[in-house]
């Protein structure tokens, strides 16, 4: 970068750190971490162990969130100082390290500013991903558990809590379905454009033959509602049946009667829960993620708009947001943003922000070309 476009280049990074703290509300978010910081020091907090955790977790997250912002701040104030002090003792060494550092303040306020367009009305919460294998087999069985250990991964990266709701393992390997819960602010609003059918393209482990098989996962992605949020479930509606959790292959991992499954008969949505010690925790566990997709057919009822936020998934052709094709090449592409990267490994061990921020990037600008 030449000379004359460090105070630019500053520029820009202080604008655009001023628009995210303008939306993040920053005197609100040191309110907030106020608030929580008394809760988690009252000494009856842990009597109720799930609120004690929520209060910990979102004390966390906005202390982080915080010191994020803060710590970019100094960052620009730090490499101010650095081209100021390398201009007058003429050191361009110095001068290329404040380079490098310009650039690397420019990718974190980028991935910053994601969480600026997430306005939707219920990104800000925590979200349940749903990951269920389709078309293709064992394969397909097989890439459900890659995703399942993708996103996993992805979220760890990010310090954000993933928990295991409930696994439904295949037959021979893989997963028919899995179930987890982020916790973490935003965590609906951008995982949302992940929601959608994936398309995995390789040489079968599970082919004698060695022949390229193509198979697919559906990702269906719901938010985690409050409890004052939610929708009235008449009892009487409800089936609800128990039955012996189980591990891969179809092993019995519970000698009791804990896993819970309740299918909301007028809709003919079914939600099961295994992971959970109790077959009463594993009950409100499953009625939370109920509330959440009868809230998602409610919305999408009255919006009249077939794919609203979770979508209509068939996890079949015709139907793909994104290719992993490991076969006769090795490319990740997402199909709606054209967006794709040659290194397929990087991508299934969590690298997915790349994918994630065009996404969402991708989706406010069609939104606003609709309206």
């Amino acid at each position: 970068m030449a000379e004359t476009d460090f105070p630019t280049a500053i520029r820009d990074l202080r604008n655009t750190l001023r628009r995210i703290t303008e939306v993040t509300d920053v005197e609100k978010l040191k309110a907030k971490i106020v608030e929580l910081s008394d809760m988690a020091v009252a000494p009856d907090l842990w009597d109720d162990q799930a609120n004690a955790q929520k209060v910990t977790s979102q004390l966390s997250h906005a202390q982080t969130e915080l010191e994020r912002l803060e710590r970019l701040e100094t960052r620009i104030d730090d490499v101010e100082m650095m081209v100021e002090m390398a201009k007058e003792e003429g050191d361009d060494e110095v001068l290329a390290d404040a380079t490098a550092e310009v650039a690397s303040i420019h990718k974190a306020l980028e991935s910053l500013e994601i969480v600026t367009l997430l306005s939707g009305e219920y990104d800000e919460y925590d979200a349940v991903m749903t990951i269920r294998s389709g078309a293709g087999g064992v394969d397909a069985a097989d890439f459900a558990e890659m995703l399942l250990r993708m996103y996993t991964r992805w979220a760890e990266r990010r310090g954000w809590n993933v928990k295991v709701l409930d696994t439904s393992y295949a037959e021979e390997a893989g997963l028919k379905s899995a179930t987890i819960e982020i916790n973490a602010p935003y965590a609906f609003g951008t995982l949302s454009v992940e929601a959608g059918t994936h398309r995995l393209v390789r040489i079968s482990p599970f082919d004698n033959q060695g022949r390229r098989q193509t198979s697919f996962a559906a990702v269906e992605i719901i938010p985690l509602l409050e409890d004052t949020e939610s929708v009235d479930i008449d009892e009487n509606d409800l089936k609800i049946d128990v039955f012996r959790s189980s591990g891969p292959g179809g092993q019995s991992v519970n000698t009791t009667d804990s896993a819970v499954r309740i299918t909301h008969l007028p809709t003919g949505t079914v939600v099961s829960m295994q992971n959970e010690k109790s077959q009463i925790q594993n009950r409100a566990a499953a009625m939370r993620v109920l509330q959440a997709r009868l809230l998602v057919l409610k919305k999408a009822e009255e919006s009249a708009e077939k794919k609203a936020l979770a979508g209509d998934i068939k996890a079949s052709w015709g139907d793909q947001i994104r290719s992993y094709v490991l076969h006769p090449y090795q490319m990740v592409k997402d199909l709606r943003t054209e967006h794709e990267v040659g290194n397929t490994q990087s991508v299934l061990d969590g690298d997915l922000d790349g994918f994630i921020d065009t996404g969402i990037r991708w989706r406010n600008e069609t939104a606003a070309e609709d309206d």
